[in-house]
């Protein structure tokens, strides 16, 4: 017999990998993840069929002088605008244009990092901010103004400069006092007048002050089912309903839970008809989070990716002051992501896709803070604006480096 006739033929073995859809898995063992998903998945996106390369950025304006905190884009009717706060030159700029910025339209501030609101009375449409250190600032439109008790439109009955956070309820607008637990309201449809405190300390058993309010709306609309939602430093969820905080027949109390701490005043987004609140448990959904308590940790939307959230909480977190923490939302890129910040002028995302629930995470976005200015993702950063997610693959004029790694079979 021939010695060829010996040797057995090894067959070759032709697999398919899936493509991994489901996203980042920061939380399963190698050994137990499920084929679609991804050990690794930087600058790649996830959508329903496929994994895509991230879109880049470009520098919409320039000039800015220093690291921006805050961008505020302001809406009324067809005109839409976009500011800029920078931190080293502390002033206003108007970024809605590309290219350089012009003069400051506000200065002699002294920190850039605002919350803001847009509303609209008979008076006018504004765009109302607060810091917690400088006088609100007011902008209707074609005029600045800074409100204290003289000013035209005045507040009185409070220190304007200690209020930190705002929102707009059921036609009031609601401020919270810095390092404190009370927060002020004003009269319905106005952007002056006098306020009136709601002091939550003998409600918020656990302490600390207020970090943050938003809107809860049950029912995804603006209706009867609208909440007011209060969070404290201590991780305390306090809950109205109501129109008049006055009386006693048109406000109630909802009830008060425990959730984990929030990390950054920009810990609250509205999305749909429920709020996402950032926790060092992770990004959380308001409803099922007051439902389940902190007992089932599978409700939070970053459930899949929770070593990499408590990984960088733990390293970045910080205090509630920290800079860079924020949630934004996407529609365009049907995209939700948590800006982690890892130094000052180097952040990361981790981003969700909302139709699939899959993550992965981003670099190469320095970006401080976000706002949504004619429905695109803009960002601040070291002395510039920048539009993302656009068409080009290029980050500024730098090429996207990316890397995955597919659960193994």
């Amino acid at each position: 017999m021939a010695l060829g006739n010996l040797v057995q033929k090894t067959a070759a073995n032709v697999a398919s990998l899936p493509a991994p859809v489901g996203g980042w898995n920061a939380r399963d063992s190698i050994a137990n993840m499920e084929p679609t998903d991804a050990v690794v998945l930087e600058n790649f996106f996830p959508t329903v069929s496929s994994v895509v390369m991230r879109g880049g950025y470009t520098k919409f304006a320039t000039g800015l002088g220093g690291q921006v905190q805050t961008l505020m884009a302001y809406s009324a009717g067809n005109s839409q605008k976009l500011y800029a706060i920078a931190a080293t030159t502390l002033s206003v700029f108007d970024v809605s244009t590309a290219g350089p910025v012009g003069a400051a339209t506000v200065t002699g501030l002294t920190n850039a990092i605002w919350e803001y609101i847009n509303v609209t009375t008979a008076g006018g449409n504004y765009l109302y901010a607060v810091n917690g250190a400088d006088k609100p600032i007011l902008y209707n439109g074609t005029t600045w103004a800074r409100i204290d008790a003289s000013s035209a439109i005045a507040i009185t009955g409070v220190t304007t400069t200690s209020l930190s956070n705002i929102t707009l309820f059921k036609n009031r607008v609601w401020f919270l006092e810095k390092d404190t637990l009370k927060a002020w309201y004003l009269p319905t449809s106005s952007v002056g007048g006098a306020a009136q405190v709601l002091d939550l300390s003998s409600i918020a058993r656990f302490g600390g002050h207020l970090i943050d309010l938003d809107t809860w709306t049950i029912d995804a609309g603006y209706g009867v089912d609208d909440n007011l939602v209060f969070m404290t430093s201590n991780g305390e969820i306090i809950v109205y309903r109501g129109t008049d905080p006055s009386s006693a027949a048109t406000w109630a109390l909802a009830g008060v839970w425990k959730l984990g701490s929030p990390i950054g005043t920009r810990a609250m987004l509205k999305y749909g008809g429920d709020l996402l609140i950032l926790t060092y448990d992770g990004l959380l959904p308001l409803a099922q989070s007051l439902q389940s308590s902190r007992l089932d940790p599978r409700v939070a939307l970053s459930n899949k990716i929770q070593g990499a959230i408590a990984a960088a909480t733990s390293a970045y977190g910080g205090n509630h002051a920290a800079v860079g923490w924020q949630i934004l939302y996407s529609a365009k890129n049907n995209a939700v992501w948590i800006n982690v910040p890892i130094a000052e002028g180097q952040q990361q995302q981790y981003v969700m896709n909302t139709i699939t629930t899959s993550w992965c995470n981003f670099t190469g976005w320095n970006a401080n803070c976000w706002e949504i200015y004619t429905d695109e993702p803009f960002f601040g950063g070291d002395g510039y604006v920048a539009q993302s997610w656009t068409s080009s693959y290029v980050d500024d004029t730098t090429n996207i480096s990316t890397n995955a790694l597919q659960a193994f079979s």
